[in-house]
């Protein structure tokens, strides 16, 4: 069964060029053209990932965002302005997956969509070589619910931060530079920006470390890389 995409633009040109590559490609497409019919489609129509522009009608893209994290998990790409950095930034602290800056490259949207929908189609793959629950400490790492918990509360993580800690406690102790986990974390071989990495460890690093002070699970290798501590006692 072909990925549904929802496409989410109000501008006609962009909405049409990437349903044909997209319908090209063997994937099958929904449009919503503002925010508020977004987040209606988002919710009830069931996409396998979303493209999402920042600016809309009714609702811009972050509140769609936003307001889609708190019940979906399923990859969102938000389409941003080439000059607007904060859009990139902001996109990503409110659970985007990724973003794509206008004028994009048709070859790129089809590379990123491709990467994230083949990270999510293999993440039960994995649990055939790991144990289904990693524990750390007061940590639990449930790689079949999709839940971390420490102390036994659940914290509230979105799906790509989920696969970052999962992936990092997997290999435990072994230091990944950024451009390593776009490619094992987001799939991207070819494109991604390092920055998001940044952007998605420091916002996970908030809900799962319980001093912010002082770091006691995703740890920073200074001028390599990030890693996971692998001593399962911490005092």
């Amino acid at each position: 069964m072909c990925a549904k995409i929802l496409i989410v633009d109000d501008e006609d040109n962009i909405v049409d060029i990437l349903k044909a590559n997209l319908e090209r490609e063997g994937y099958q497409t929904i449009v919503a053209y503002d925010g508020a019919q977004a987040l209606e489609m988002g919710l009830t129509m069931k996409p396998d990932l979303i493209l999402l522009d920042c600016m809309l009608p009714k609702m811009d893209g972050f509140d769609v965002c936003r307001r889609l994290r708190q019940q979906i998990t399923v990859p969102i790409l938000m389409l941003t302005a080439k000059s607007e950095e904060i859009d990139k930034v902001l996109g990503l602290e409110l659970g985007a997956d990724d973003y794509i800056t206008k004028p994009f490259s048709v070859r790129e949207v089809l590379a990123r969509v491709k990467a994230q929908l083949r990270r999510v189609s293999l993440a039960d793959i994995d649990l055939a070589d790991h144990q289904k629950i990693m524990v750390f400490g007061d940590l639990e790492i449930d790689q079949e619910a999709y839940q971390v918990r420490r102390a036994g509360v659940e914290i509230p993580l979105t799906l790509r931060e989920f696969e970052l800690v999962r992936f990092l406690a997997q290999n435990a102790g072994q230091v990944f530079s950024r451009e390593a986990l776009l490619e094992k974390v987001w799939g991207y071989e070819y494109f991604g920006d390092v920055r998001t990495v940044d952007v998605t460890v420091r916002r996970t690093r908030e809900k799962l470390e319980p001093d912010q002070n002082q770091y006691r699970y995703l740890l920073t290798k200074r001028g390599v890389g990030y890693y996971f501590d692998k001593h399962t006692n911490h005092d």
